[in-house]
């Protein structure tokens, strides 16, 4: 009987450190996602249970087992599960962390490429990363004084941005390239533009004062007066009109 009940304490023993070992890694793998984890903790755990009952049932058919040599065996088991548990939680805990900084990377990743909120020409506009970068490509080559790739370029995102908030301000510089490049019609047609559509554009002015110029390359000094002339009338507190009225003096 004594023999017995040393068998009934032993397993008892054994059961609650099984159960220690066990419980707190149960709770951190709940925290992940992964079945095959999962399943690998609930394996361990069967196979703990398994050494209990094994050691109960030879315990109620004889007494005169080796109980130290069995609670050895136990202990020896329930360490080896234990650790196996304790690397499996921990490379859990390891692919966690990977996943939030991967999810915290692509969150990072994804807002760059939403519009962005920007002030241009005086009003607040919605502008992808794409379409600025496209901009500033663009305007780099003109400051570069490369004309012919800032209008191909000016060009070309006037093509696929035609709603950009940089649409007036694309229209100036292309035509500002085809100024420089001699080509005073295209000029005036993409400075006309920006006078047309975008006549409150703080660049209208200077739009209208470059067509004028353009004009008097081409030697049409009447048109080139009245482009004048129509400046000074619509933006007459503007810089581009007072100097307007100095080229008009000099008409007369």
């Amino acid at each position: 009987m004594i023999m017995k009940t040393f068998i009934k304490k032993s397993v008892l023993v054994a059961a609650v450190i099984a159960g220690f070992c066990i419980a707190p890694l149960q709770a951190r793998a709940a925290l992940f996602d992964d079945d095959e984890a999962r399943r690998a903790i609930i394996d361990l755990r069967a196979r703990l249970d398994s050494f209990n009952n094994r050691l109960e049932n030879k315990a109620d058919k004889s007494t005169n087992l080796d109980l130290a040599g069995q609670s050895e065996q136990l202990r020896a088991e329930i360490a080896k599960l234990r650790g196996q548990v304790e690397v499996l939680a921990n490379e859990l805990a390891n692919e966690q962390r990977r996943q939030k900084d991967f999810y915290t990377d692509l969150d990072t990743r994804l807002r760059k490429m939403e519009p962005q909120k920007a002030t241009v020409d005086g009003r607040e506009v919605s502008i992808e990363p794409a379409e600025q970068k496209a901009y500033d490509a663009a305007l780099a080559y003109f400051k570069a004084g490369d004309y012919k790739n800032a209008g191909s370029t000016f060009f070309n995102f006037l093509r696929l941005y035609p709603q950009s908030g940089f649409a007036a301000s694309a229209h100036y510089w292309l035509g500002n390239t085809y100024y420089a490049q001699r080509d005073y019609r295209n000029a005036i047609a993409s400075q006309q533009t920006v006078v047309n559509n975008y006549p409150d554009n703080p660049k209208a002015p200077d739009a209208m004062l470059n067509i004028a110029s353009c004009y008097t390359e081409l030697k049409d000094k009447a048109a080139a007066r009245k482009a004048l002339e129509a400046l000074v009338a619509q933006y007459p507190d503007s810089s581009a009109a007072q100097t307007a009225k100095e080229r008009l003096a000099v008409f007369r």
